[in-house]
């Protein structure tokens, strides 16, 4: 039987670890919690579950995620965020998973998305497949922000869906893409990247005609066009601010020549 620890790094989750933590029992081995500096209930919720809990100061997602899998005890790992739970569906996936011989060193799964009071269908949001199951030794997750499993060959695939439930207003939403376009934005210009007026122009307007149109938007209703707005909002931020680090590049650079 293959052994299963679940990783998940959590800051003050006192509000979605208990659903995720109970979708678990039954199916992990072992629960690791990897902490950075939670003030609320979030540690008392681990332990209430069995989970072993650690704490490290926050680094980036890739960096804590590897970091709770080194804590664990079992070569094969499950890899999940605080605000997400297995459905029914896959729990019983893992069930049989766990019974059978392996066929490949990382698993995927579709992720569906809870969003403003109901489940998002289309949007380009659904299926969503996440790269979760995997065997320790063969890959870690690398990337800033959108982190993901780096590997060779093709995974695997299990039934049923991991349930995400995202954000619970609006003005959250918006919250997260102004956090997350600036970390994206720094990566890029971290990379090397310098062109971005052509990229900000032709890729907001073609992001929205995207998830609106070719991906389904529409079919969910309002919610579909707040996330085709907001999708296309990212594209536009994220390249708005690698231009401000490109122009504060050149000031200084010109300003230590004067």
């Amino acid at each position: 039987m293959n052994r299963l620890s679940a990783c998940l790094i959590t800051l003050n989750e006192e509000h979605n670890l208990p659903r995720a933590l109970a979708s678990l029992e039954g199916i992990a081995d072992e629960i690791i919690v990897l902490d950075s500096g939670s003030t609320d209930q979030t540690q008392v919720i681990a332990r209430q579950h069995g989970a072993v809990f650690f704490e490290r100061a926050w680094t980036n997602y890739s960096e804590q995620k590897n970091c709770a899998a080194a804590r664990a005890q079992n070569d094969w790992v499950l890899s999940m965020d605080a605000d997400e739970e297995l459905s029914s569906a896959l729990q019983t996936a893992l069930l049989d998973w766990k019974k059978r011989e392996t066929e490949f060193s990382v698993y995927e799964m579709a992720r569906k998305t809870w969003y403003l009071g109901a489940w998002i269908k289309h949007s380009g949001w659904y299926p969503d497949f996440q790269r979760r199951l995997y065997q320790r030794e063969a890959t870690q997750f690398s990337g800033i922000i959108h982190e993901s499993l780096k590997f060779e060959g093709r995974p695997g695939r299990l039934p049923g869906d991991l349930l995400h439930y995202t954000v619970r207003s609006f003005a959250e939403h918006e919250a997260n893409v102004e956090r997350y376009t600036a970390l994206a934005a720094r990566q890029m210009f971290e990379a090397g990247k310098r062109n971005w007026q052509g990229a900000m122009w032709l890729g907001t307007p073609w992001s929205w005609f995207q998830n609106y149109f070719v991906r389904g938007g529409f079919l969910d209703g309002y919610r579909g066009a707040l996330i085709s707005q907001m999708a296309a909002r990212s594209v536009r931020l994220k390249y708005a601010k690698l231009g401000k680090l490109i122009e504060q590049e050149r000031s200084g650079a010109s300003g230590a020549k004067r």
